[in-house]
């Protein structure tokens, strides 16, 4: 009988990515998400409608905050790992709407972590983020430095369920990986990021936004290695004995370790699409950091796995998905 996995936000973009290469290795895969209009729900769907083909996948649409019907998911089906991928995500979109952060990243957390703590399972897995490096100056970013100063809530409710899942751990004894993504794209992108929105401005001939004129630089992390170090984390961490606190609750980077300038970026994006962009240049904007930059040696150490495609291989292959799924 296979292991179940449980994969929540499994209709957003690292989910259903996630869900998919979990189905591919022969996993039961139970998906859960509240489908809500945050983007476009269409695209969710879609994602959806490709995982439904597995029969070995199942979907409840379900939100984290209601801890009666979570805990209903765990009661049918014993998830053996547990991999949060649900969250409002967006940094500029907390400046506006903090209490979608506190309810969805703060409060639901902790509802899968109360049914983590009883439910027996092997390892909880779940998306921290670049941001909560906020202000730090030295790079590029190691998992032991300090995260006491972010510059968003997003950044901060990320803090938050970190020191969540420590103590959770460090109470009840369950092994949990928290994983600092870095600028993950690929295909079945979400339209708020920057290569979606940059793609299609360039393709439509409207003008660009670049803050800090252009000058941030960003470690750009191919989706597919990212789902290639979170599922050897699930299945190492799982594989310890955790004797102490720090063996029970883990953090780990996970990105391209190769920061690229903005404007570059968007030189890449012209050739690929052979189109010049309008660029609007402006200052920088709250929340926003100037630069991210990941030290993956921890991951490499312990999975013997360090992300390495190259946004020459992976921006391509967004923008032929794009494209196809677009129309364009």
């Amino acid at each position: 009988m296979a292991d179940t996995v449980l994969v929540t936000g499994v209709a957003g973009f690292i989910g259903f990515h996630l869900a998919n290469r979990l189905l591919r290795d022969g996993y039961a895969v139970v998906g859960i998400d509240n489908l809500n209009d945050y983007y476009d729900v269409r695209l969710k769907q879609g994602r959806l409608e490709i995982l439904a083909a597995h029969n070995k996948f199942v979907f409840h649409r379900l939100d984290l905050c209601d801890r009666e019907g979570l805990q209903q998911v765990f009661r049918t089906h014993a998830p053996k790992y547990v991999l949060n991928l649900a969250a409002q995500a967006g940094v500029r979109y907390s400046l506006s709407n903090p209490d979608l952060y506190v309810k969805s990243n703060i409060v639901g957390f902790l509802n899968l972590l109360e049914m983590c703590r009883f439910s027996g399972i092997d390892h909880l897995v779940y998306a921290s983020s670049s941001s909560v490096y906020g202000a730090n100056p030295g790079l590029p970013y190691i998992e032991s430095e300090k995260t006491d100063h972010p510059v968003s809530l997003y950044g901060a409710t990320k803090k938050s369920n970190e020191l969540m899942a420590y103590a959770y751990s460090h109470l009840f004894g369950f092994p949990s990986t928290g994983l600092r993504f870095f600028t993950v794209y690929g295909s079945w992108y979400r339209p708020d990021m920057a290569m979606f929105k940059f793609t299609k401005a360039i393709l439509a001939g409207n003008p660009i936004d670049l803050y800090n004129r252009g000058e941030m630089k960003r470690d750009f992390t191919y989706v597919d290695d990212i789902i290639e170090g979170v599922v050897r984390i699930m299945k190492y961490r799982a594989r310890l004995s955790p004797s102490s606190n720090a063996e029970r609750h883990r953090i780990y980077n996970i990105g391209n370790h190769s920061p690229v300038c903005l404007l570059d970026f968007v030189r890449l994006l012209e050739l690929i699409l052979e189109r010049k962009a309008q660029l609007n240049l402006l200052p920088p904007q709250d929340g926003e950091v100037l630069s991210t930059y990941a030290d993956i040696s921890q991951l490499q150490r312990d999975v013997g796995f360090a992300p390495n495609t190259p946004l020459e291989v992976g921006v391509p292959k967004f923008v032929r998905w794009y494209r196809e799924y677009y129309k364009v």
